[in-house]
C-alpha cells in the first residue's frame, strides 16, 4: 500500500475530486504542500474552490487527465472501465481507495477521533468541532455536511487532532487508525454491500479493535447498543458508555424542550450531577449525540465549561433539520433522513416543534435500501399527518428489483395514513401549493436531491 508522509510532500491525482469528500482530502493535501490535481464530471464550488487553492482541475474524466502523479486516489463510486483508472493501471501508477488515504492521515497527529454509526455521524462530529473550537484548539477536521463555524467541510488546523467521520460502508473504516472511536449506533444499513446485521456487527468489533488496545485508546459507546457486550468484551483500552440509563458513564437526566423542540438536560458524569447542557438543535437524538461530544472533550483535558458553551454554540450543518425559510405561512425544514430510524428522529423532532399538520416529503435513496426497508419506511413515514413521495433516488444503482415510491405509499394508505405518490419537483411543488395552508411545517427529507422542492418554495 502506498504511504502518505507529511514530511515528504508528492503529487496526487483524484478521480471525482468534487466530492465532499475527496475535496476536503485534497485541500488537507494542498495545505501540507503536495501537489494536487484531479477531475470531476461537472464544475462546482468545491472544484473551484480547490483551483483556487492550486489544484489542477479537469472538467470530465478522460485518461489524458493522468499524467504522471505518485499515486492516484479514487472511490468506490469509481467503475472499473473509468479511463483514468485504466490509465493509471497501464502506467504502473499505485492506486489508493480514498478510505486508505484518509486512515495514511490519520497517522500524521498525535490523536485521531473517528465519529461512526448508522445515524448521527455528521452532527457528532460537528458537535465535537464546535467544542474544539471553543476550547481554542486548532483542529483538523473532515464533516460530511456544511459547517458554517468553518466555513464548509474541511477546516485544516494543527497537527494534534484529527477529526473525521468513519463510515462503515464497503468496510471503508476499517483503513483507518483512529485513537477514540464513538460508535453512535449499529443497525441494519447497505444492505447491498452487507449480508444482515451480524455482518454490519462483526464490521464494527473489528474497527473497534483498530484502536490501540493500551491506554492509548480510547471507546466511547452508545449504553443502548444491542449486544454491547459483543463488542467490549476482551478490549483492553479505556471506554465508556453513555445514554439514559444509571449504567452509563454519562448520562442525561431532567430533559426538558422548548417551545423550538430545542432540549435541556442534568448532565450525570459517573454518577455525579454536573450542571445543566442546553442545546441548539432539536430532538432527543441529539442529546445522544452531545453526551457522546461531552465523552470525547474530556478525555481531550477539556473544562465542561467549554464543551457545554461549544454545544450550545452548535445550531446544525446543512440538511439536518434545516429551517429553510417559509412559503405562504408553510415554514420549510429540510433533513437528511434517508433511513427508517433517523425518519422516526425526525418526526419526534418535529412534533414538539409548533404545527398545525406535519407535512413530508420524502424521496427514498437507492432501490436497495428501499427494499430492505419498505414495512419500515411505510410505518415511521406514515405517523406525519401527510406524505408526499418523490421517485426513488437511484444514487449508484440500478433498478433490477421493480421497487417503487409507489409500494411505500400503498402501505401508509392501508395502513390508515394519508400519502400521495407524485413524481418529480415540478408536481409536488403545484400540489403543495393547492393543498397546504398557513401553520403547516413541510420536511422535505431525504440523502437525494429532493432539499431542491424547499429551495425553489422558499425562493417563491
Amino acid at each position: 500500500m502506498y504511504q502518505i508522509d507529511f514530511s515528504k510532500p508528492c503529487e496526487v491525482h483524484f478521480i471525482g475530486i468534487g466530492g465532499i469528500s475527496m475535496s476536503g482530502l485534497a485541500e488537507i493535501l494542498i495545505s501540507e504542500g503536495f501537489k494536487v490535481s484531479g477531475s470531476d464530471r461537472a464544475e462546482s464550488e468545491l472544484t473551484m474552490h480547490l483551483r483556487e487553492l492550486g489544484a489542477e482541475i479537469y472538467i470530465g474524466q478522460s485518461s489524458e487527465n493522468i499524467k504522471n502523479p505518485d499515486v492516484v486516489v479514487f472511490t468506490a463510486a469509481i467503475a472499473e472501465d473509468n479511463e483514468e483508472l485504466v490509465a493509471a493501471r497501464k502506467k504502473n501508477i499505485p492506486l489508493m481507495p480514498r478510505a486508505e488515504l484518509l486512515g495514511e492521515l490519520m497517522k500524521n497527529y498525535q490523536e485521531a477521533i473517528n465519529i461512526a454509526g448508522t445515524h448521527g455521524k455528521t452532527t457528532t462530529t460537528s458537535m465535537i468541532t464546535e467544542i474544539l473550537l471553543e476550547a481554542q484548539k486548532n483542529p483538523t477536521v473532515t464533516v460530511g455536511g456544511i459547517l458554517n463555524s468553518i466555513g464548509g467541510n474541511i477546516r485544516v488546523g494543527g497537527s494534534e487532532l484529527f477529526v473525521a467521520e468513519a463510515c462503515e460502508y464497503t468496510n471503508s473504516f476499517l483503513s483507518f487508525f483512529p485513537t477514540i472511536s464513538v460508535i453512535l449506533n449499529i443497525e441494519e444499513d447497505h444492505l447491498d454491500f452487507f449480508k444482515d446485521i451480524d455482518d454490519i456487527r462483526y464490521s464494527f468489533k473489528q474497527f473497534i479493535e483498530r484502536l490501540p488496545q493500551s491506554r492509548k485508546g480510547f471507546l466511547v459507546m452508545n449504553g443502548d447498543i444491542e449486544h454491547k457486550e459483543y463488542f467490549l468484551n476482551n478490549i483492553k483500552c479505556d471506554y465508556v458508555t453513555y445514554g439514559l440509563s444509571e449504567n452509563d458513564n454519562y448520562r442525561a437526566e431532567n430533559i426538558t424542550y422548548d417551545e423550538l423542540a430545542r432540549p435541556s438536560y442534568t448532565l450525570v458524569v459517573n454518577g455525579k450531577k454536573s450542571g445543566t447542557v442546553k442545546l441548539s438543535v432539536t430532538g432527543e437524538h441529539n442529546v445522544y449525540n452531545s453526551l457522546a461530544a461531552i465523552a470525547v472533550a474530556e478525555r481531550l483535558g477539556i473544562s465542561l465549561i467549554d464543551a457545554k458553551a461549544g454545544l450550545k454554540h452548535y445550531t446544525g450543518t446543512k440538511r439536518r433539520f434545516e429551517l429553510k425559510g417559509e412559503y405562504k405561512g408553510i415554514k420549510v425544514i429540510d433533513d437528511y433522513a434517508h433511513h427508517p430510524r433517523e425518519i422516526r428522529a425526525t418526526i419526534e423532532a418535529a412534533r414538539k416543534y409548533p404545527h398545525e399538520r406535519l407535512v413530508i416529503v420524502f424521496q427514498p435513496h437507492t432501490y436497495t435500501r428501499t427494499n430492505a426497508f419498505l414495512d419500515d419506511f411505510a410505518k415511521e413515514l406514515g405517523k406525519a399527518d401527510l406524505v408526499i413521495l418523490d421517485d426513488i433516488y437511484a444514487a449508484r444503482e440500478k433498478n433490477t428489483i421493480g421497487i417503487s415510491s409507489k409500494q411505500i405509499v400503498d402501505k401508509i394508505n392501508e395502513a390508515g395514513g394519508n400519502a400521495y405518490y407524485i413524481p418529480g419537483a415540478e408536481k409536488i411543488i403545484k400540489f403543495i401549493d393547492e393543498n397546504l395552508q398557513t401553520g403547516d411545517l413541510l420536511i422535505t427529507m431525504g440523502a437525494g436531491n429532493i432539499v431542491e422542492v424547499g429551495n425553489q418554495l422558499v425562493s417563491m
